[in-house]
């Protein structure tokens, strides 16, 4: 089992930024491929951003490419989420997920993903 807690959303104006931060624990981090999904209302999650176990390949949604990062630290068992120039359509619950699996092409659908955390609120005002 592996266990993720995002944090960092909150209520932000357009143009701003925000950093979520997913913290796991249950499994060494290390081998996992990591990503951030959104999901609006009444909507399919929509795939954000992932990252192999090394941080050596990135993988971004067309939406937020030269926007978002994201970036991991296995020292601190955490995987970020660095959004910047943050647009009212970026509003969205943001999940993070993990898979005991070697990056791929495949690491942009939610079914590549075993886990998930429970979400995190971003709200961007305009």
């Amino acid at each position: 089992q592996v266990q993720l807690v995002e944090s960092g959303g909150g209520l932000v104006q357009a143009g701003g930024s925000l950093r979520l931060s997913c913290a796991t624990s249950g499994r060494p981090f290390s081998i996992l491929t990591m990503a951030w999904f959104r999901q609006y209302p009444e909507k399919e999650r929509e795939f954000v951003a992932t990252i192999s176990w090394n941080g050596v390949n990135t993988n971004y949604g067309d939406s937020v490419k030269g926007r978002f990062t994201i970036s991991r630290d296995n020292a601190k068992n955490t995987v970020y989420l660095q959004m910047n120039s943050l647009k009212s359509e970026d509003t969205a619950v943001y999940y993070c997920a993990s898979a005991a699996r070697p990056y791929s092409g495949g690491a942009s659908i939610t079914s590549f993903y075993n886990y998930w955390g429970q979400g995190t609120q971003v709200t961007v005002s305009s």
